[in-house]
């Protein structure tokens, strides 16, 4: 038995349908379009106009989504392109550097006592948030990068399924990220706010040009908080993005970023489509993600190889007192008159 509609399809694939010199006037042969099929019409679909759909998708009623080609050639173009860049000329200025400085010393040698760098908690703070940032800049670099380099060495049924791990692992290890980039805000802010004994840090260089240049800080120096602010300001962009790209068509950052930079003299789109929002976070966050990674490279390497005594700081908490006076001489300096006022304090006979 043949239903109606089956039987209604059949009747009109019978009757006599136009030729394309029908066609007068750009009229579709059919009406299939029920209006006409000219340049203007076209023209309006690759520019995005919208019309009568009934997709119940946030997107629907756009039938060509041209913005996507501009993502697709900004991503593997100049972002690819000069992100590699990035990364290359930082471990070569790094290498450049080693190469000239070797070394930063503890010039007075080790003072064979200690003095308490960091608490526990801070150390959890630090490397939970160093740890995580690890995992996402490898997974996010294979995202990036991966497909032209691996492949060809490990093979593409390995690449997939080391990217299909890694994808989850950037998904989920994103919010140990948040979680240290908290903790590391409430713990240290007090201590990275910008004073005048940074522009002194900072005209000598930091020390760490010449030998025998030691600038005072407190417990950061002037380099240490661009690190810091980089990575609370850096690291919560990532977060607001990546949360976009987690949850996609949900939310409006960019609009409303847009809408308020056009409040103070900015000329920027602020009727973005939810397939915009998440190519321009994609892109923004791909960014944002390289930059930090260069910026935690030179952190790395001063607080390895770069310098010697560093590394104890954030290993056990416990750093040289030569090496602190060196280069937190006003940090050494309060923490002592705590301890000195302590025991005093506990020295005080009771009445």
């Amino acid at each position: 038995m043949v239903g109606p509609a089956v039987a209604q399809e059949a009747a009109a694939q019978a009757q006599p349908q136009p030729g394309p010199e029908e066609a007068v006037g750009g009229t579709v042969p059919g009406a299939a379009l029920g209006t006409t099929s000219d340049a203007d019409f076209w023209r309006q679909i690759r520019r995005g106009v919208s019309g009568v759909s009934q997709q119940t998708h946030q997107a629907g009623g756009r039938l060509i989504q041209s913005s996507g080609d501009n993502w697709r050639a900004v991503r593997n173009g100049p972002v690819s392109r000069y992100g590699v860049w990035l990364l290359i000329g930082a471990v070569a200025l790094l290498a450049v550097f080693f190469a000239l400085r070797g070394r930063i010393r503890i010039e007075h040698g080790p003072a064979g006592t200690t003095i308490e760098r960091f608490a526990p908690i801070e150390r959890v703070a630090h490397w939970l948030t160093a740890g995580s940032f690890v995992i996402l800049a490898i997974t996010g670099l294979n995202l990036l990068y991966g497909r032209y380099v691996l492949p060809p060495v490990i093979g593409k049924e390995a690449f997939a399924a080391i990217t299909l791990a890694g994808k989850w692992a950037h998904n989920w290890v994103a919010f140990a990220f948040m979680v240290g980039l908290v903790m590391i805000f409430v713990l240290w802010v007090v201590h990275n706010i910008p004073s005048r004994v940074d522009l002194k840090w900072f005209a000598q260089g930091g020390g760490l040009f010449s030998k025998g240049v030691h600038p005072p800080a407190r417990k950061f120096n002037g380099g240490q908080k661009i690190v810091f602010w980089a990575t609370i300001l850096g690291g919560a962009s990532l977060s607001l993005s990546g949360w976009a790209l987690l949850d996609p068509f949900t939310t409006t950052m960019f609009a409303d970023t847009f809408a308020a930079l056009n409040l103070v003299g900015f000329s920027l789109p602020t009727d973005l489509s939810p397939m915009d929002e998440q190519q321009l976070a994609q892109i923004w966050h791909t960014v944002v993600a390289l930059v930090m990674i260069g910026i935690i490279l030179a952190h790395i390497y001063i607080g390895s190889i770069g310098m010697e005594g560093a590394f104890a700081a954030m290993g056990s908490g416990q750093v040289d007192l030569n090496w602190a006076r060196e280069h937190h001489s006003l940090w050494v300096d309060e923490v002592l008159e705590k301890e000195r006022d302590r025991q005093h304090g506990h020295a005080q006979p009771a009445e």
